[in-house]
């Protein structure tokens, strides 16, 4: 997966390809698609959701620059394998969902793949998880018309945030760098997310923020 997808795809950082090679995708894919786990494509993990391709993990990851150090959040845990990547390049990890059963099923997972330094919890993500912020590293693993302002009030000074950031059919993977009270940001490569729900999501009403 590494050598014939990520290398010819750009991605460089060390850090990060050693992670993408490390964490066991087929741990976190439902046995009928095990056959599957490592194509570069998404695939069901029900509930209407999906574990996003491994480029694309990669590439969330690689935009979102981890340290050894960093404290992360991630929104929409969906599968844990966006998780499981970033359990490997920070020193602690929240996670949360809107969907307790997935939320139930990826702390399965996690644990099977020893991830230790991770913590999830099932609620409305789309407001962040204020209680563990600041955050060095937020990555939003599902589409958002625009980034929650919530969330960027969680990132510590020099934090970075990644989502995909557009419209129900194409996103443009975006990060955005806190520098104390500016941000600034980066338009990197298009992609495909499922819609991020809740108060500052997509959802069934038109987004608050």
């Amino acid at each position: 997966m590494v050598a014939e997808q990520l290398l010819p795809r750009g991605i460089s950082d060390a850090r990060v390809l050693e992670a993408m090679s490390r964490v066991p995708r087929h741990l976190f894919v439902d046995r009928e698609q095990a056959d599957h786990a490592y194509d570069d494509r998404p695939l069901p993990i029900g509930f209407g959701q999906t574990i996003s391709q491994p480029y694309m993990v990669a590439r969330a990851t690689e935009l979102a620059l981890p340290d050894a150090s960093d404290v992360a959040l991630e929104i929409g845990v969906g599968s844990g394998y966006q998780t499981a990547v970033l359990a490997l390049l920070c020193a602690q990890v929240f996670a949360v969902d809107v969907l307790p059963a997935l939320v139930d099923k990826a702390r399965e997972r996690l644990a099977d793949a020893g991830c230790q330094n991770v913590s999830l919890a099932a609620f409305d993500g789309s407001c962040g998880w204020p209680e563990h912020a600041p955050y060095d590293v937020i990555i939003v693993s599902a589409a958002t018309p625009q980034v929650p302002v919530l969330l960027l009030h969680e990132l510590r000074d020099g934090g970075r945030l990644v989502a995909p950031v557009g419209g129900f059919d194409q996103q443009i993977l975006t990060r955005v760098q806190r520098r104390g009270d500016a941000f600034e940001t980066l338009q990197d490569v298009p992609c495909r997310y499922v819609n991020l729900t809740g108060r500052y999501g997509v959802g069934r009403d038109k987004p608050q923020a």
